[in-house]
């Protein structure tokens, strides 16, 4: 059943991973399993779409069926901890659209009891910073796919410092293009390419 909700996602086939995804939690399956096999599927798609086989159509279809996804999963969603814990405030940065990394990684925090601010995307630096500054977040995720994108991020580390927030919060960049040097260019403390990884980041700092 693993490997065809996988197989489903990578091929975008939308009515056949919806139809998995349904038996999944009837049979009782948990959420955060049926979530990493999506993960999987998606992953494959970006691969894809690196060979030349997909096109960024193909990656908007990936995300919009992951969105119906996590619909169906949203009322299943089992909470490790209240869903008011520590307050996290996600976005992906200016100038940048892609949302389904982000959207994993938030799906995934909620379900381990945080509170997320999801901010959406193509986020300015000034909202991140007063969501920040009116959350009282004790983490700020800046989502980046697009590398011309990484300098937005970079920006908003700058605006925490100018308004003197910076020593406040923990600031963790992920995304595709993510990487160490990508870290120090833009200030951040921390830094994840994978989702995994990300839930690993926020978790170890409580």
């Amino acid at each position: 059943m693993e490997d065809r909700l996988i197989k489903a996602m990578a091929d975008l086939d939308e009515e056949q991973t919806l139809a998995i995804v349904k038996e999944l939690i009837e049979s009782g399956r948990s959420s955060i399993s049926i979530v990493e096999d999506c993960r999987k599927g998606v992953e494959i798609v970006g691969q894809r779409y690196s060979n030349g086989e997909y096109f960024l159509s193909d990656l908007i279809m990936s995300e919009e069926i992951f969105r119906m996804v996590m619909e169906l999963l949203e009322p299943h969603i089992i909470y490790e901890n209240p869903p008011n814990g520590v307050p996290i405030v996600m976005g992906t940065v200016e100038g940048d659209i892609h949302d389904i990394g982000k959207n994993l990684v938030v799906y995934l925090l909620r379900s381990n009891g945080f509170r997320v601010y999801d901010l959406g995307v193509n986020v300015p630096p000034a909202k991140f910073v007063q969501a920040v500054n009116e959350t009282g977040a004790r983490f700020l995720g800046l989502s980046v796919l697009l590398t011309f994108c990484v300098g937005s991020a970079k920006k908003v580390v700058d605006l925490l410092k100018e308004v003197g927030l910076r020593e406040k919060i923990k600031v963790v960049v992920g995304g595709y293009p993510v990487d160490r040097v990508v870290k120090e260019y833009t200030g951040a403390d921390d830094y994840a390419n994978d989702i995994t990884q990300a839930i690993k980041i926020f978790k170890k700092d409580l």
